[in-house]
């Protein structure tokens, strides 16, 4: 992402008809703006961070809204410029109109359209929000449970940047040690016994992980589940599906084949989203009813590839079949596999759980809500979540990679200090080297060290007027 000074523009709220709207610019010298939409007497006397009520004023001097202008004074503000907030009533005519007119003011001082997260990328830039912070805030907005909203709030607060920032100061720290120690070979001085350098690189390594488990738990409010229902014609899937969603989301009847085409429906298990996919029917091509059911088919394939858990579904009134076995032998070996013994009511089986070798078994029954509790339980359970009382940050798959990156670099500064050599060995050199890559990779979580290319992913994934 280019980086352009140029005053900016947008419409701040959610597309669509709302009580309120917000039309939102930022940039140096608003003046100019401010006097023309607001009017001269009132535009020109606005109080920094003060609401005052007022029209919105057309070029020909006709009112466009009625609402509220707020002016922020550099540096005090969201982007850490001068910013003009314009709240008006929320319809998305109106709302254009004003923002035209915005447009048309604030021309002889180079007003232009906001891209997408551009705003929220000036606040970084102006020292207001660190990357972390940053992605906090389209996490906040995106939260699907009330869990996910609390994580990313977390994040935004800053919470998540402090723990990382604490880890890089112990590391900072502890490489002060091994530079000075480099620097004067002639000391004499064993610095990993005095310094207790394996001590505090153990600290902070169990650190790292303690916060490298809060940023996985967090991950999972943030991207949920894929949980895909795999199995035969009529063992219970949609019927599982409906008795997960607690509605009658999917048809069920003893025909077989019923469902030809993904069936997807998101719920709440402890806070985490979870995507329940329901699937076609697995039966041999030439027993599919038609092309739509083998197309049907397919789509259950595709979708098994993707799963983040695999629920194979089966009947325990009748047990395991070959057709059964065949299924299972082409799940994928590096998903979770959960084999569920459906219709319990039928065959006499009490609801229970059973950790395998192979897999997960629990028996239960979708029509009479037997057993979903062990359900919902393990399928947390297989993923790795832990109820607790600790706070979990709003992580993203590259947080996840930084914290393991940095991980690994520690496990091998470790082993260098496990050499038990004088301060002039190689092995300190190496020592230090590892030290580095550890907080440089820390340090890009925060964007303290992130390239160019990476902001313009990270601020093009939100919505323009943030």
């Amino acid at each position: 992402m280019t980086f352009d000074s140029s005053p900016i523009a947008a419409i701040a709220t959610a597309p669509g008809r709302g009580g309120i709207g917000v039309v939102r610019v930022s940039g140096k010298n608003l003046s100019s703006v401010m006097t023309a939409v607001c009017g001269a007497d009132k535009g020109s006397s606005l109080q920094a961070r003060h609401a005052t009520y007022l029209d919105f004023l057309n070029t020909d001097g006709s009112v466009i809204d009625q609402g509220l202008a707020i002016y922020f004074k550099a540096p005090h503000s969201y982007t850490g410029e001068d910013v003009l907030e314009l709240q008006g009533h929320g319809g998305p005519v109106v709302l254009q109109m004003l923002l035209t007119r915005c447009l048309e003011a604030g021309a002889d001082i180079g007003l232009r359209m906001a891209e997408p997260g551009e705003f929220t990328h000036r606040a970084f830039l102006n020292d207001k929000l660190d990357l972390a912070q940053a992605e906090g805030v389209i996490d906040l907005i995106e939260a699907s449970t009330e869990a996910a909203a609390k994580s990313a709030s977390q994040s935004l607060s800053g919470a998540f940047s402090k723990t990382i920032q604490d880890l890089v100061d112990k590391i900072t720290n502890l490489r002060m040690l091994v530079e000075a120690t480099l620097d004067f070979p002639e000391e004499e001085i064993d610095f990993l016994e005095k310094s207790d350098a394996r001590g505090q690189l153990n600290g902070i390594r169990e650190a790292l992980q303690t916060v490298f488990s809060q940023a996985s738990q967090g991950a999972l409010l943030r991207d949920g589940l894929n949980i895909v229902l795999a199995g035969q014609p009529n063992v219970g899937k949609s019927s599982l599906l409906n008795a997960l969603a607690g509605s009658d989301i999917a048809i069920v009847t003893p025909i077989a084949g019923t469902t030809r085409d993904k069936v997807i429906e998101t719920i709440q298990i402890e806070g985490i989203p979870v995507n329940v996919i329901d699937t076609a029917g697995i039966r041999d091509a030439a027993d599919a009813g038609d092309e739509v059911e083998r197309i049907g088919i397919e789509r259950t394939w595709a979708a098994v590839q993707t799963a983040d858990v695999i629920v194979h579904m089966l009947d325990a009134s009748r047990g395991p079949t070959r057709d059964d076995e065949e299924i299972a032998a082409r799940f994928p070996v590096n998903v979770p596999v959960m084999r569920i013994w459906n219709k319990i009511d039928l065959s006499g089986h009490r609801p229970a759980i059973d950790r395998m070798p192979d897999a997960t078994h629990i028996y239960l029954s979708a029509t009479d809500l037997l057993g979903m509790d062990l359900l919902r339980g393990e399928l947390l359970h297989l993923v790795g979540w832990q109820q607790t009382g600790e706070s979990l940050y709003m992580a993203r798959e590259r947080h996840l990679i930084a914290l393991k990156s940095a991980h690994d670099h520690l496990e091998m500064a470790a082993q260098h200090a496990a050499h038990d050599s004088e301060a002039t060995d190689p092995a300190l050199d190496l020592f230090a080297e590892e030290l580095r890559l550890a907080q440089d990779r820390l340090s890009s979580i925060t964007g303290e060290f992130t390239s160019d290319d990476l902001l313009g992913v990270i601020f093009s994934r939100f919505c323009i007027g943030k």
